[in-house]
């Protein structure tokens, strides 16, 4: 080693370290991995190291500059290793000391991005490189030429799997390392292999490579270079070794890293596929290529390496445990399960280790989305939450989980679980701890509603064989649960199909479960179509914009501009000029035009092409619309109104004022009333969406109720009196960090740069926007809450107006008020006492008109008693008829009236359709009746299918509903024909 300046403490500086920060420890020379290094007080920047193949690096440490001459070289496998230093293997530490590896070799290392993607095309983060696809793709330029992650990733495609394999998890962290443009093959594959075999001290000739089959210059960086014996590289396909984006894009060969775990049984025919012997950790994506619409490959001019490691992965060969989920990563989750179960892990047999893990690995997912903002629903990203957090708690149950596995058999187990990954998140996302009150809460909800729905579930699994045994009766056959029946019951209710199975065994009944599988299959395709895709593309959009810069965006302070138009799109399609009457995206160098994001919409107004020295108008543009696009573009959609435009003209853009004021007022009473909302029910609440528009504005919140008429009042109340301050607004450019630390919030959806625009009214609101706002308060002039509901579980939305559309609307309604005072000859402030009496006027005349449509009822019935029909042996009397148009309360009086005169045993069964599609079913049985088998509620419920409907009640009396009433004559036969056939059948 060369000095240039000696520490008095060693002469040696490491490139790897232990510690659990991002500075570099002293170590024995020994442990630089076989690197000639020299130190230098020269630097550029944080300083420099270049490689043999002239990359350069840098680390330091005590003001000295850490560089590879020039004429460094990689050590070959076959030397002695394990030389890493020794120490704890935990999950942290790996993570750690993997980012710090790369960190000293000229890699930034960024956060972890959320698990909700920017990216609209994908469902949720699934790949590490998923942040970087933009720089990939060419359409944002890169901040830095070679970063490092630790990526936070769900995928559900594989959730049946989870548990049964040793490897497979929603959850999961890629650890991975990125170059944009910088550095590629040999030096991604010289330090995967200084990685695995000196940092963590992997034996070579437990490491196999694989390489795509086409890729000679792989293959020899492998062997040649790097050392690995031929026999331990693998050429594989394109299936195995080929990364693509989708049918065109960025694309390239791929290397995987193997660690094998029964090497004695030798390198003849060892298939690396083969899961009890090999386990893949480490995929390093030369993206090299971009694939064209033809299929054919044309070299990029920017080669890019994407690699990704499986952090659970390498915690299991480093902590030698026989899968992932026995790491320090899950398995401290595992033993709390395992407890609140009153079991041993340890002690288990397969099914329930299955079980266990199944509640380790999806209790991650669930907390970190849920504190990502994905909470519970029924559509989209929240309905993937609600799914995994069911089969946590119906596996719970499965094992013996009771009530929150404590004192509480009503309570939740979910939070004591949810305690546990929160605890182990501090080195994955510090975020999590901050939002541990509101994620017990959603999970506790979520739980105990779900138990709930388990309840009706075990309903209508007794429903459902009651009907499996009696159509078997009637058939002769094997009663038996269709596969479809159980998939019902399985993903709609979260009913475990091993429960199914065990209670319909209990009642002789049979499980279709190939129909069962079929079903499951069909979703899991559906799944995998849609979740599991990185899409990237290269098209003509890329093309029109590599020559066009941003657009300078000039609205803040003007609504006109002089601008050139740099390009124009027709179709999508690039052109050179445009005529009247047609529709067009027009690209400017400059603009007033304020683009859609951050839930504001795009600006409208005109473009006018100006010709000669007079500047006669030549074209007009209406423009109806403004979107960003590849990096930041600005689109103007429009309509040529008159004359033609064409790329180079210059232009004259003018806004619509009054929308842009609009949009300005109810932009700024957006952040009033996040403030405002926060202020009256509590500071957990989080913004999950908005809109602002000209004539309104719409705010979707985490919550999990409904808002009090009091909180909306004292919500639009301090509204209102921020507005009446007349606070003038102050917005500055700042570092992303400083405002996140002067405490700024983050407008949902918005992606960040390193600096930031921050909007603050003194006082009341700090917040992160790019959007446009009003200077003053004042000039929002009023706000009013129109409407406040629920759109998805926990998540409510507020709409209001402000503004112009504020004074239309108290307007609009004061009108509305002075016809209805009209109307009731009342003035405005008896208008809900006027209305009170002719509600209760209308109730008592409803339940008059109901009385007599009841005594009509019974007083048809009279005549029906003479009608009933005497079934041997017993000598029931039924009664089977259809009523008309007579409602639901009066069928009811008609067969309570009929039971009670018809002697025991009798059965009525009556319907009627009393208007608006609607049919009513009633079924009344005598004690005798319901002795020899027959249930009210059952029976009506299943005529009820037959109407389109359904109902249920007590085995004497039921009643049901359908809204197809051209098939209660054929409900009603079946209806006679089963009840006769069941008590003819009866011998007691």
């Amino acid at each position: 080693m060369e000095v240039a300046a000696l520490s008095p403490t060693s002469r040696s500086l490491p490139l790897l370290s232990t510690a659990p920060t991002h500075r570099l420890h002293l170590l024995p020379h020994r442990f630089v991995s076989g690197r000639r290094l020299r130190l230098s007080s020269r630097h550029e920047g944080f300083g420099c190291v270049r490689d043999g193949w002239g990359q350069r690096h840098s680390a330091r440490k005590n003001g000295f500059l850490v560089t590879c001459s020039s004429s460094a070289s990689v050590e070959p496998a076959t030397q002695e290793v394990g030389t890493a230093v020794p120490g704890d293997w935990s999950g942290d530490v790996i993570r750690q000391r993997f980012l710090e590896f790369y960190a000293a070799r000229g890699h930034k290392i960024l956060p972890s991005s959320s698990l909700v993607p920017d990216d609209p095309t994908v469902f949720l983060t699934i790949a590490g490189m998923l942040q970087f696809k933009p720089i990939f793709l060419g359409k944002e330029p890169r901040r830095v030429p070679c970063a490092t992650t630790s990526q936070k990733c769900v995928r559900t495609n594989d959730i049946e799997n989870v548990g049964r394999t040793a490897r497979h998890q929603t959850f999961f962290e890629m650890l991975g390392n990125f170059s944009f443009g910088d550095y590629f093959k040999k030096e991604a594959t010289a330090w995967a292999w200084e990685l695995a075999t000196k940092e963590y001290g992997l034996p070579a000739e437990r490491l196999w490579i694989s390489v795509f089959e086409d890729d000679d210059e792989a293959f020899n960086i492998w062997h040649n270079e790097v050392g690995v014996p031929k026999e331990h590289i693998k050429r594989m396909g394109a299936e195995d070794n080929f990364w693509t984006s989708g049918a065109t894009g960025p694309c390239g060969p791929c290397s995987e890293m193997y660690y094998d775990f029964y090497p004695e049984r030798g390198s003849s025919d060892a298939d690396l596929g083969d899961d009890s012997r090999f386990i893949e950790f480490y995929n390093l994506v030369f993206m090299q290529y971009n694939k064209k619409d033809d299929g054919s490959l044309e070299p990029l001019k920017q080669k890019n390496i994407d690699t990704g490691m499986g952090l659970e992965r390498v915690a299991r060969i480093l902590q030698k445990v026989p899968n992932n989920y026995e790491t320090d990563l899950i398995f401290p989750i595992i033993e709390k399960a395992a407890s609140l179960a009153l079991v041993s892990y340890a002690k288990a047999d397969d099914a329930m280790k299955t079980n266990l893990k199944i509640i380790g690995d999806h209790m991650r997912a669930v907390v970190y989305l849920i504190s990502d903002g994905v909470l519970p629903s029924n559509i989209g990203r929240g309905y993937v939450v609600r799914r995994l957090i069911r089969r946590v708690v119906r596996t719970g149950r499965l094992i013996g989980i009771r009530g929150d596995g404590h004192e509480k058999p009503e309570g939740a187990f979910l939070p004591s679980l949810a305690e546990v990954v929160i605890n182990l998140s501090t080195q994955i996302d510090p975020a999590v701890e901050s939002r541990r009150k509101s994620i017990i809460a959603e999970l506790q909800r979520e739980e105990l509603r779900f138990v709930q729905t388990l309840g009706r579930g075990e309903k209508l699994l007794d429903e459902l064989l009651d009907e499996a045994l009696l159509s078997a009766g009637n058939n002769g056959n094997k009663p038996s649960l269709s596969g479809k029946d159980v998939f019902l019951l399985y993903d709609t209710y979260g009913f475990p199909v091993e429960i199914t199975a065990e209670i319909a065994g209990e009642r002789g009944v049979t499980v279709d479960m190939k129909g069962f599988e079929i079903e499951m299959e069909n979703q899991r395709k559906q799944s995998q179509a849609a979740h599991n895709v990185v899409k990237l593309s290269v098209g003509n959009e890329t093309e029109i914009v590599k020559s066009i810069p941003d657009t300078e965006f000039l609205g803040y302070d003007s609504l006109s501009a002089t601008a050139v138009v740099k390009g124009l799109l027709v179709n999508g399609n690039p052109v050179n000029e445009v005529s009247e009457g047609s529709e067009v995206e027009i690209l400017l160098d400059r603009t007033p035009f304020y683009a859609e994001s951050g839930g504001q919409v795009g600006d409208n107004g005109f473009l006018y092409v100006n010709g000669g020295e007079d500047r006669k108008q030549t074209a007009v543009i209406e423009i109806n619309d403004v979107q960003k696009s590849i990096g930041n573009i600005f689109v103007h959609k429009g309509t040529i109104k008159h004359g033609s435009v064409e790329v180079g003209k210059e232009i004259d853009a003018s806004v619509d004022a009054k929308l842009r004021q609009g949009a300005k007022a109810h932009h700024t009473a957006t952040h009033l009333l996040q403030s405002a909302l926060k202020s009256v029910v509590g500071s957990e609440t989080s913004q999950a969406g908005s809109l602002v528009a000209f004539d309104r504005l719409r705010f979707d919140f985490n919550f999990h109720r409904p808002l009090s008429e009091e909180e909306l009042i004292k919500i639009e109340s301090l509204v209102n009196q921020w507005i009446g301050n007349a606070t003038h607004l102050e917005t500055k450019v700042m570092a992303l960090q400083d405002a996140k630390n002067a405490g700024a919030i983050a407008m949902f959806g918005e992606k960040y740069g390193e600096e930031v625009r921050v909007v603050e009214v003194p006082g009341v609101s700090l917040e992160l926007c790019g959007g446009t706002h009003v200077s003053n308060t004042a000039e929002i002039r009023g706000f009013k809450i129109i409407s406040e509901q629920g759109i998805a579980s926990g998540i409510r939305r507020i709409e209001a107006v402000a503004g112009d559309a504020f004074v239309d609307y108290v307007c609009a309604r004061d009108n509305y008020m002075r016809r209805l005072c009209s109307s009731l000859k009342v003035k405005a402030e008896d208008v809900n006492g006027r209305v009170d009496t002719i509600l209760e006027e209308l109730r008592a005349t409803r339940n008059e008109v109901s009385s007599l449509r009841s005594k009509i009822a019974v007083l048809k019935a009279g005549s029906l008693a003479s009608k009933a029909t005497t079934v041997e042996p017993q000598n029931v009397r039924i009664v089977v008829e259809n009523l008309g148009d007579v409602d639901a309360d009066a069928l009811k009086s008609a067969a309570e009236y009929l039971i009670g005169t018809l002697q025991d045993p009798a059965a009525v069964i009556l319907g009627s359709s009393p208007g608006d599609g609607k049919v009513s079913l009633v079924a009344a049985f005598s004690p005798a009746v319901v002795k020899m088998g027959l249930q009210a509620g059952k029976f009506v419920g299943r005529i009820a299918k037959l109407c389109g409907g359904g109902g249920g009640g007590k085995p004497n009396f039921a009643q049901a509903g359908g809204r197809k009433p051209e098939n209660l004559p054929d409900a009603l036969e079946k209806a006679r024909t089963e009840i006769v056939a069941v008590v003819s059948s009866s011998s007691s």
